[in-house]
């Protein structure tokens, strides 16, 4: 008699059959760290690009490179020839002509340093995303649908290099003595767009995909909502700050809650045409400044009462952590005012300024994505 066969037992073979291989699994921890970390670099970089840039505005260092070389201005001039060319080139510029006239080589070199090594760092940038995005995609380790938003990154940091000497060229015509404001708040708005967005990756990256769906389920939506409202106007406060800064508008009233003694600021409207004064009046710049922050205030302590009512405790921590900084830059904002928009009171204003953003981002990824708690919270 034949022997018996399982009727489990593959045809043709004497074995059961074994199970394929599982898939390699692209979106695991590891490979979403090992980004997580490549982008904290990232981060990091882009922040102190940010204080270099607000330096080199104060130090009125922006304009000492009246070209611009993305490859071949990576090296500063190597001899005396080519310093006496670089400061021959400066002294052909509206700055040097109408209020820098008489400068020596030295106090050149000096502001030449600042604006090079900015724009040093900013080709640092470039290159830390550009080796960091082929060593991932070359291992294989980018998550699914993860290769769009990091080339995002480095589109938008290539379009900000643009922007940089676009925001330059409008200091080297005319009787221009600083950059066009609204060029410089277009800067320094991209930089805050590049820093959010990889601070967003970042967070997303922090947990798996499928941690992230189960996670949604619990979102507090009305905060979701109104934390998207703050981004906008806290966006456009930044721009605003940009602009008190391109035209040094800071200075121009040092009294609050008034200004000059009264709630609207004499003079204006004194530009013609009518339009240029909400760009180029240091006096209403710096009323419209006040007003937003006003609002942008009263609107996070709204933002911060609803938060407390959340039965979740990381989202209350999160948007706590929102309303102590908020109030901290409200502060740190009228003793900029009140004491003339000193250089290292103005730096520490735009890093709160970093750092009030990225915490409202924070805030509202807590509310989107609620991490688990135990029923005792």
């Amino acid at each position: 008699m034949a022997n018996s066969r399982s009727i489990f037992e593959d045809v043709g073979t004497g074995t059961a059959a074994s199970p394929p291989p599982a898939p390699r699994r692209v979106d695991d921890m590891s490979a979403r760290r090992g980004i997580a970390r490549w982008l904290g670099v990232l981060f990091t970089l882009v922040l102190v690009m940010i204080v270099v840039g607000g330096l080199t505005r104060l130090t009125d260092s922006g304009l000492s490179i009246t070209e611009w070389k993305p490859l071949l201005g990576a090296l500063p001039p190597m001899s005396a020839e080519a310093w006496a060319s670089e400061f021959d080139k400066y002294r052909t510029i509206p700055e040097y002509q109408l209020q820098n006239r008489g400068m020596s080589l030295g106090e050149f070199k000096a502001i030449y340093w600042w604006e090079w090594g900015h724009r040093q760092l900013g080709r640092v940038i470039g290159l830390v995303w550009a080796l960091g995005f082929v060593w991932f995609l070359a291992r294989r380790k980018i998550p699914r649908g993860w290769t769009p938003r990091l080339l995002g990154v480095g589109a938008l940091g290539g379009l900000q290099g643009f922007i940089g000497w676009w925001m330059v060229s409008s200091g080297l015509q005319g009787t221009m003595l600083d950059v066009a404001s609204y060029r410089l708040a277009t800067h320094l708005g991209l930089a805050f767009i590049i820093l959010g967005l990889i601070a967003w990756y970042m967070l997303r990256l922090s947990r798996r995909e499928a941690d992230m769906l189960q996670a949604r389920r619990q979102r507090v939506q009305s905060l979701v909502g109104l934390s998207g409202i703050f981004i906008v106007l806290l966006f456009g406060q930044i721009l605003m700050g940009a602009l008190v800064a391109g035209i040094d508008a800071g200075r121009s009233y040092t009294d609050w809650p008034m200004m000059a003694g009264q709630f609207f600021p004499p003079d204006a409207f004194v530009l013609s045409p009518l339009w240029t004064n909400f760009l180029q009046n240091p006096g209403l710049v710096q009323f419209n400044h006040r007003i937003l922050a006003y609002i942008v205030a009263a609107f996070g302590l709204f933002v911060w009462l609803r938060a407390r009512k959340s039965s979740l405790m990381r989202v209350r921590m999160a948007f706590n952590w929102l309303g102590a900084l908020l109030v901290l830059q409200v502060v740190l904002g009228i003793i900029t005012v009140m004491y003339g928009a000193p250089w290292y009171f103005a730096i520490a204003h735009q890093l709160l300024a970093v750092g009030l953003w990225v915490s409202l981002l924070r805030a509202r990824f807590a509310a989107a994505y609620p991490p688990s708690q135990s029923v005792r919270g």
